[in-house]
């Protein structure tokens, strides 16, 4: 008799296994994934509840003393062991106690590229209660000296390679904000922060300097590029900091994984996610000053790299590589990043072996984020019910020839169906806050959809269109807006637009992306009236765009129009033109391709066009 029911039992277990891989083919990979979301906010919740907020900075000082020989940076072939950055980092602190009047909760913009000074110099601030400024290394003139404005800095911190950059703008900075320089020579104006390291004290800072009350303080501030033009300092408290830190864990990786950084450390991909992930794990980082496709694999190689983060952009440069043997000769297991294509992700598993890429979703201010655990090829992150329990999400109808969100006789917001592309919006609330911009409140305020589907509710408007399928995987559309992603990214076409109105013959600029087969995001475009009676100077135009914008953001055509379209608020309207794209035998307006080698625009011929779609003329 116990024999039979074992049996039936047994046959049971069995059919109830079948019956969940059929219905519920994803629930054990949701199950283990939520759990550790759950795990991440009983954490807190216990650090909380103990009086001991700890913040990232606290786990790197603890890892520095339960592990200080274990190379915690390794950088063109220099180990910094968590010990070496530890005491470098106090330097960089001493030096500020003892030669500047900086305090607790002053902010300090830092303006370096990828190198191990940058987290010598963001430790060392962070041990001062310093809120840190992450300048894009890429911008310049006007747009920096906003940035610098924007977040209101005591002092700015300039790596030696940068210091070019800054002396331009030195006579217009602010008079009260101190600029240092990572080297021994400086301009003048400038005070040499390498020469001070020298003589300054290594011991440990005393906690009280830096023990924050609440983890709803701000950390950092790092720039995004929004719909009102100009960057915008996003802000960054030490809880999204903690939460950000925790997604190399979440998707698998350990203390044991060599971490492989070549993203910008400006960006929260680079610092958040990789950096202060490694500090969560324990870990050991790569990291590399400039992205290259062709030394990637034998880096990976070189270093027993087992985890790579990477945007879409660069997971498509390394398809385009000619194919080498060391390229399978490596022991990376995880790639972890977002905005890569299905055909490139498809094309990357097929050719580099067997490697999980693990997408996900999140803008460096949003409050929501999306993980693809599942490594279903193409989504950006899955939900379920549970998942919006914890994190309330919706998408809602958009009207693209407005630009906003739909409403329903009664003002309230429409649900899209699965399947349909729709805006992605996530509620705001104590447990699940919007920190916002620094400076203006109406940067933040625009971020915000009010009364969505109910009096008094407040919703975060990403900006960007997402599709949900019927098996609950989400996908990305597009952006709204006039911000759109080209070479990893984000272009605000308002800012662009600026730059090419400052010439005396241009009367009107409207910038847009547009579709290119077989690249990520969308290359820029500007629609351009003449002033009457002026002419068209392409070189001019041409030296504007690529000494007063980065590389990614000068505009690849240029379309001359009579009249443009506006709405009755006098807003450019830009459907159309992005719908028309650049295709000369569509258009009749005149149409120019940037050339770099010969240092303008040229005509877009049909030849020229042709090459373009064909991929062999590169963008």
């Amino acid at each position: 008799m116990p024999l039979s029911w074992l049996t039936v039992l047994g046959a049971g277990m069995v059919v109830l296994h079948f019956l969940q891989k059929l219905l519920f083919p994803y629930f054990w990979d949701d199950f283990w994934f939520l759990l550790k979301v759950v795990l991440v906010g009983i954490r807190l919740e216990k650090y909380k509840k103990r009086g001991e907020l700890v913040t990232v900075l606290d786990k790197f000082l603890s890892h520095a003393k339960r592990q200080p020989w274990k190379p915690f940076i390794i950088y063109e072939g220099d180990i910094y062991t968590y010990q070496d950055v530890d005491k470098r980092s106090s330097r960089v602190a001493h030096v500020f106690l003892n030669h500047s009047s900086l305090k607790k909760g002053d902010t300090v913009a830092l303006l370096m590229s990828n190198e191990p000074d940058f987290i010598h110099v963001w430790f060392g601030l962070a041990k001062l209660g310093c809120v840190v400024a992450f300048l894009n290394s890429n911008i310049r003139a006007n747009s920096l000296l906003n940035c610098i404005r924007t977040c209101g800095p005591t002092a700015l911190v300039v790596g030696a390679d940068l210091l070019g950059t800054v002396e331009e703008i030195l006579p217009s900075l602010p008079e009260d904000i101190s600029v240092w320089g990572m080297k021994d020579s400086v301009p003048q104006g400038v005070i040499s922060l390498k020469e001070k390291l020298g003589t300054s004290s290594d011991e440990p800072v005393p906690r009280s300097r830096h023990v924050v009350s609440c983890l709803k303080s701000t950390c950092l501030y790092i720039f995004t590029s929004g719909t009102t033009g100009l960057p915008k300092a996003a802000v960054i408290s030490q809880l999204q900091v903690l939460r950000g830190s925790a997604a190399l864990w979440a998707f698998g990786c350990t203390a044991d994984d060599i971490v492989y950084i070549t993203l910008p450390l400006y960006h929260s991909s680079g610092a958040i996610l990789g950096i202060s992930g490694c500090v969560e794990l324990g870990a050991t980082c790569v990291l590399k000053k400039k992205f290259s496709a062709s030394q990637f694999w034998s880096d990976c190689k070189k270093y027993d790299v087992t985890v790579f983060q990477y945007i879409g952009e660069l997971c498509r440069y390394l398809c385009k590589q000619p194919k080498r043997e060391e390229e399978k000769d490596h022991k990376v297991r995880l790639a972890i990043g977002n905005g890569i294509r299905s055909d490139v992700w498809r094309e990357f598993l097929d050719r580099f072996g067997n490697i999980k890429v693990c997408e996900f979703y999140g803008a460096t201010e949003a409050n929501i984020s999306f993980m693809n655990h599942t490594g279903k090829i193409g989504a950006v992150g899955r939900t379920n019910f549970f998942y919006k329990l914890l994190f309330t999400f919706d998408l809602i109808k958009f009207d693209f020839q407005k630009d906003e969100p739909m409403r329903n006789e009664q003002g309230w917001c429409i649900h899209v169906k699965k399947g349909e592309p729709g805006l992605l919006i996530s509620r705001v609330h104590a447990k699940n806050p919007f920190f916002g911009y620094a400076g203006s409140y109406k940067h933040t305020k625009n971020k915000l959809l009010c009364d969505v589907f109910k009096k008094g509710d407040v919703y975060l408007n990403t900006g960007d269109l997402i599709v949900q399928d019927q098996d609950n995987f989400l996908y990305f559309w597009d952006r709204t807006g006039d911000t759109f992603r080209w070479k990893g990214e984000n272009v605000a076409t308002t800012e662009v637009a600026d730059v090419i109105g400052m010439l005396d013959f241009i009367q009107e600029a409207n910038v847009y992306g547009v579709a290119i087969s077989g690249y990520e995001g969308r290359a820029g475009m500007a629609s351009i009236i003449l002033k009457p009676n002026e002419s068209l100077d392409l070189e001019k135009l041409y030296e504007q765009v690529v000494t007063s914008l980065p590389a990614y953001a000068c505009p690849r055509f240029l379309r001359i129009q009579e009249k443009m379209e506006t709405t009755g608020t006098f807003k450019l309207l830009k459907y159309q033109l992005v719908k028309e794209g650049f295709n000369p035998l569509k258009i009749s307006d005149p149409l120019y391709f940037m050339d770099n080698l010969k240092k303008s625009y040229v005509s877009l011929t049909r030849e020229i066009y042709d090459q373009i779609m064909l991929g062999e003329i590169k963008l």
